[in-house]
Formats: structure tokens, sequence, C-alpha cells
């Protein structure tokens, strides 16, 4: 596989944008095309890469990250999502989000699952403190006050 070209999601978000401006204007493909490449300073095979990744972005918009224009050599099969214009294909990559899982997970040792040490819970054995900025007053007056003698 190689790379020919590739264009960021924020240029094509701003391109899909535009696009749609001028077709509610009522031009036609050929001058929305000269439009967009007037915009973005693109021209030749340049701007004929962008409005396809324009058409890949638009069916691929959720999480895009990129949309990769590449050549394949001879024998090599084209990813899942690729469309093929031409000579070449049009790649989306997404951003990969982590799902984050709301169930509480015994990790065992060390860490923060659980364990005593550093990170722990217990607070490393001190004291758990009731406030982030020390003691109130009254507490510190209940603490510094000596209990009565026995008699």
């Amino acid at each position: 596989m190689k790379s020919v070209t590739e264009f960021a999601s924020f240029t094509l978000k701003a391109g899909l944008t535009a696009k749609s401006a001028l077709a509610t204007e009522g031009k036609t493909p050929e001058e929305v095309q000269t439009g967009l490449g007037e915009k973005f300073k693109f021209e030749g095979d340049k701007l004929k890469h962008f409005v396809h990744a324009l058409d890949v972005a638009e069916k691929n918009l959720e999480d895009l990250k990129r949309v990769l224009v590449v050549s394949l050599a001879e024998g090599e099969k084209p990813q899942a999502k690729a469309v093929q214009v031409e000579e070449h294909h049009y790649v989306p990559e997404f951003h990969v989000t982590q799902k984050i899982s709301h169930e509480k997970k015994d990790s065992g040792k060390g860490g923060r699952g659980g364990g005593k040490g550093r990170g722990g819970r217990d607070g490393g054995g001190r004291g758990e403190k009731e406030s982030p900025w020390g003691l109130s007053p009254e507490q510190k007056a209940a603490k510094n006050k000596k209990p009565a003698p026995p008699q």
C-alpha cells in the first residue's frame, strides 16, 4: 500500500460545510469543485482527491480522524471501509475510543484497586482527614484540651 495523500478531519468537516453552502447557492458540481479548490487552495489531483475524500467523510463522520488516499499494489486487499474511486482507495481512519465500565473491579495486588501500600485506599497508614486544609478551630481546641487528672 502506497500513501498518496491524506486529509485531516477538521479540513474535511470545513470542506463539507463549504460544499453544502455552495450547493445551497445552486452551484453545479463543477462550480462546487472549483469553489472548494479556491477556498482550500487545492488544484489538480489534490483537488480531485479532496472532493472524493469529502464523499467518504460524509458517510463516516462520527469519530473520524482522517481519510487516507492510497494506491494498492497488485494482490493487496483494501481495508474494510475503503472506497475505490478510479485507481485510488480512500480509507477512513477513526479515533479509538475507550469504553468506560462502571463496574467495580478488584485488581488484586497494588494499584488503585485495593491493598495496602503506595496509592492504596487506606492513605498509607495515615489517619483519614476530614478536611484537606487541616483541622478546624473546634477540632484543634478538642485536641489540645487535656483530660482532667484522676482523683
